[in-house]
């Protein structure tokens, strides 16, 4: 099947899509927010997994106050955060899961050593996992996984990326001349290997990007050209992050954010309370900005893109009967999810656009039924070529073998506290602020049902749908 980027298929139905607004959005109140509906997507004979609680330390641009931190003392902050804010007795849980992209060599498995570095009791398992930018979405539905079927009834999932300090490696054949240094024993095989490291191309180091291996391009490009296919504007993708921006600051200065923990970084004065990625701006400053990526003619700049993030998460999940047994009130449940992928070249951002219809389908819902829409904000740009997708007729019939279009989620149920593009995006990180803030967000708007999505490198995509408890 030709990929849905390919210019030439796009070219005749792009033009006809609905216009998507971006202007910015006000929070619902609580009064006039929808009313819990009737329907509830428990199914018999399968174990009710919660949301108890999620945590995250504030999300920074890379290099900040961060930045002689490590890794696993992002994750170990959250850990301790989940701790105190749930009060759950450090041997009390089964499983630890933590998702991570780049990963600090000295703490490959950074799920095992922040838990020891946490308090958690040795004899708890912990593993790591990596999924690009939805790792600690594998987590989570890793841990679902492990309880639904009897294995656990207490999961702790989170994620963690630390962008100021990624590992810079010598290059190959630096690295092949200093592991056969070890086997050379005589003087001219120690010499000639010397010759060989004085090279200057032995000296050049590898640098760690985000691109794809198997096309060897950026996401940026990759993005930049999902915008000019799904003829978005520059100015539709600065309008879109301005309306990331305004939201995140309103829902800062109006305190929504308390999945937030405050974070006391050593050697810095001031203890961190804030994400430091926020910035409300204009369209005039944002137009001013000159293209990232495809240059001079493209429309990514480094205000409508996520930055470069350091960031930890955390959650507590449940059964239900774990939950209540231990005398907590779960704000959620964690309901239906799946996985998708398509090709990485010309799809490699449209995760969300093939699992939002999936993942309704699957649980006899459709968008009416949804009250709270969290997406994962890679680019303005993607976001928007993902709700042009869904609202396409030939999207729908031609990928994903529907009889019309899906249909895009309203912006006014959309990301109304921020997205990653104003909160950051530290990729092992905001799977779990997604569920955590969609939870939120259905308590205090008054809904039943959110579904988030996110797309991710190599082509997938993630989407779950999670139901407000009762009681919450």
């Amino acid at each position: 099947m030709a990929g849905v980027m390919q210019r030439k298929a796009l070219h005749n139905f792009v033009s006809g899509l609905r216009c998507v607004s971006t202007a910015p959005v006000h929070h619902a109140s609580a009064a006039a927010a929808a009313q819990p509906k009737a329907k509830t997507l428990a199914r018999p004979n399968v174990r009710n997994v919660v949301l108890v609680e999620g945590v995250r330390t504030p999300f920074l641009q890379s290099g900040t106050q961060y930045k002689n931190l490590m890794p696993h003392d992002l994750a170990r902050h959250a850990l301790k955060g989940l701790i105190e804010r749930t009060d759950v007795p450090k041997d009390a849980v089964d499983y630890i899961v933590f998702g991570t992209v780049i990963m600090e060599v000295k703490t490959s498995n950074v799920a095992r050593e922040a838990a020891l570095g946490a308090g958690f009791s040795d004899r708890i398992p912990a593993h790591t996992v990596a999924q690009a930018c939805i790792s600690s979405n594998q987590a989570i539905t890793t841990g679902i996984g492990l309880i639904a079927a009897g294995q656990c009834d207490a999961v702790v999932a989170g994620g963690v990326e630390f962008m100021s300090d990624v590992p810079i490696r010598h290059s190959r054949k630096m690295r092949s001349i200093m592991l056969s240094s070890t086997k050379a024993k005589t003087i001219p095989a120690k010499l000639g290997l010397l010759g060989q490291a004085l090279s200057p191309s032995a000296w050049t180091p590898e640098l760690p990007a985000v691109a794809e291996f198997s096309t060897n391009e950026t996401m940026g490009h990759a993005s930049d050209r999902l915008a000019a296919a799904f003829q978005i504007s520059r100015r539709e993708q600065d309008e879109y992050a301005l309306r990331s921006h305004t939201l995140a600051h309103e829902a800062t200065e109006k305190g929504l954010l308390s999945d937030r923990l405050d974070y006391k970084v050593p050697g810095v004065s001031k203890t961190v309370t804030r994400d430091n990625g926020i910035r409300p701006s204009t369209m005039e400053q944002l137009g001013k900005l000159k293209p990232a990526f495809i240059k001079p003619h493209g429309t990514i700049t480094a205000a409508n893109a996520s930055f470069l993030t350091d960031g930890a998460s955390a959650c507590l999940i449940m059964s239900e009967e774990k939950a209540l047994a231990m005398g907590y009130k779960p704000k959620a449940y964690l309901r239906d999810f799946l996985y998708v992928a398509q090709d990485p070249k010309d799809q490699l951002l449209l995760g969300p656009a093939y699992a939002t219809p999936r993942v309704l389908k699957k649980a006899g819902l459709t968008l009416d039924d949804i009250d709270v829409f969290e997406y994962h904000e890679a680019f303005a740009g993607q976001i928007l070529a993902n709700m042009k997708a869904l609202d396409s007729d030939f999207f729908g019939k031609t990928y994903m073998g529907m009889s019309g279009k899906a249909g895009a989620p309203p912006l006014d149920k959309m990301n109304l506290w921020g997205g990653s593009l104003s909160l950051g995006h530290p990729f092992g990180a905001t799977g779990v602020r997604l569920v955590t803030t969609a939870a939120n967000r259905l308590i205090k708007e008054g809904g039943q049902l959110a579904l988030l999505a996110a797309c991710a490198a190599g082509g997938h995509g993630h989407a779950m749908l999670i139901e407000r408890y009762p009681s919450s």
